[in-house]
């Protein structure tokens, strides 16, 4: 019986993977220009981390986490989303103690336990930022920047994206704003679906972020948010909604943005890209100034947002045409007859040594197979030949223009990239 890949755990294939490295660079180049620096947190936490972090009322902790007990019988979990393993970190190791803003990225793997579609599977990737120190509202208009210029840099318009903004007030507006939504949805309860049902007496913010149709129009006429604000709030948002329109970047008012996640405080926001249809947020964040306090630390203001790569290569993939990639080989070497067979394997060795990427053929082809997978792998083919070994040269052919000239080997071996330009 064949073994197959487990539902949702997508395997990606070398030439897809491609993009994804190309991706990734471009993000680290990026964020890095802001001064954010890597953290790497472990794929595996207490399950207890995200309960008391991401909230027990919301899906992701509700029915999408892979919870399982080590040999002790301690719960742990695949981690669902990483703020939570990132503010972790930052209590632990101590990093609050050295008074600076704290500016940390991530890229890696995640886990939720939910249906596979488009561009979200069950092992899915982000890329993040976290920002830990500060509740200055410039620090929002930085990371929403951050945010759009990414998507510029890789390649989106800015006519293709919409940011959707919203505030959901600070804790001390938090208890005024949860009775309005219970009082409002109680009394439209056979309106709702069964999960909203019990986020009612959970926590009624949640359903502001269904996507079950048969609760839109309770939800279209429920409270907002931004009527709840108290005065440092809305101050708050009025200085931000100031910056973004210094930094040029446009934005729609969104009152009943609260995304998914229960540690959110104040700002929220979507950057989606019109070209995704329904499902069509690129990335996501917001503000969590109570975060590090929950989960033990000092009281700590944070901001950051989260993308998912799937999405973002399924929008890239769009606008870039199938055989656009470049050849993966600078150089694909055809040796022609035993010796030169046998001589080829320390030129390949002394080219990659030089920063070349370079291959040979390991399949016993043809000559016309050889030339055939160069055209495919390369931008050149280097051949070496009894005529090349006599006169102790080596014949570089561009794949792309036909162009062949024989060049002395010491020479090209000393510095090959002059000659790949």
């Amino acid at each position: 019986m064949r073994v197959e890949s487990v539902r949702g755990m997508r395997d990606i294939l070398p030439e897809e993977a491609r993009l994804w490295q190309a991706l990734e660079a471009e993000i680290r180049s990026l964020v890095e220009l802001y001064g954010y620096r890597e953290i790497r947190p472990p794929l595996v936490e207490l399950a207890e981390l995200f309960s008391r972090g991401v909230g027990e009322a919301t899906d992701i902790v509700h029915k999408e986490m892979y919870v399982f007990p080590d040999k002790k019988g301690q719960m742990l979990a695949l981690r669902p989303e990483a703020t939570a393993s990132v503010v972790r970190a930052y209590i632990e190791h101590g990093l609050y103690a050295k008074g600076d803003l704290a500016k940390l990225y991530y890229i890696g793997p995640m886990f939720r336990y939910e249906k596979p579609q488009k561009g979200r599977q069950r092992q899915f990737h982000q890329y993040g930022v976290e920002a830990l120190g500060s509740l200055d509202p410039a620090l929002d208009a930085e990371v929403i920047d951050l945010a759009w210029h990414l998507m510029e840099r890789v390649g989106l318009s800015r006519e293709a994206l919409v940011l959707r903004l919203n505030s959901i007030g600070c804790r001390e507006d938090r208890p005024a704003y949860r009775e309005a939504l219970r009082s409002y949805f109680s009394a439209r309860k056979d309106e709702l679906c069964s999960d909203c049902q019990r986020r009612l007496e959970e926590n009624p913010l949640r359903i502001l972020d269904c996507k079950e149709p048969q609760c839109q129009s309770a939800i279209a006429g429920a409270p907002q948010s931004l009527d709840y604000l108290c005065e440092g709030c809305r101050k708050h948002l009025e200085e931000l909604r100031g910056m973004l329109g210094d930094l040029g970047l446009a934005y729609e008012l969104d009152p009943r943005l609260v995304r998914g996640i229960d540690y959110y405080t104040r700002t929220v926001f979507e950057l989606c890209s019109r070209e995704l249809g329904a499902q069509d947020a690129l990335l996501g964040g917001g503000r969590y100034d109570d975060l590090v306090e929950l989960l033990g630390g000092p009281p700590t203001p944070g901001v950051g947002f989260a993308g998912g790569m799937e999405r973002l290569v399924l929008v890239l993939s769009q606008h870039r045409p199938a055989n656009t990639a470049s050849p993966a080989l600078d150089v694909y070497v055809i040796p022609i007859g035993e010796e030169a067979r046998k001589r080829a394997l320390a030129i390949l060795a002394q080219m990659r040594r030089k920063g070349v990427a370079a291959d040979l053929d390991y399949m016993g082809r043809s000559l016309r197979k050889m030339m055939s997978v160069a055209a495919r792998q390369a931008r050149y083919a280097l051949f070496l030949g009894p005529d090349e070994l006599a006169q102790d040269r080596l014949t570089l052919k561009n794949l792309a223009s036909g162009e062949s000239r024989t060049l002395p080997r010491s020479e090209f071996l000393a510095h090959p990239q002059r000659f790949l330009s």
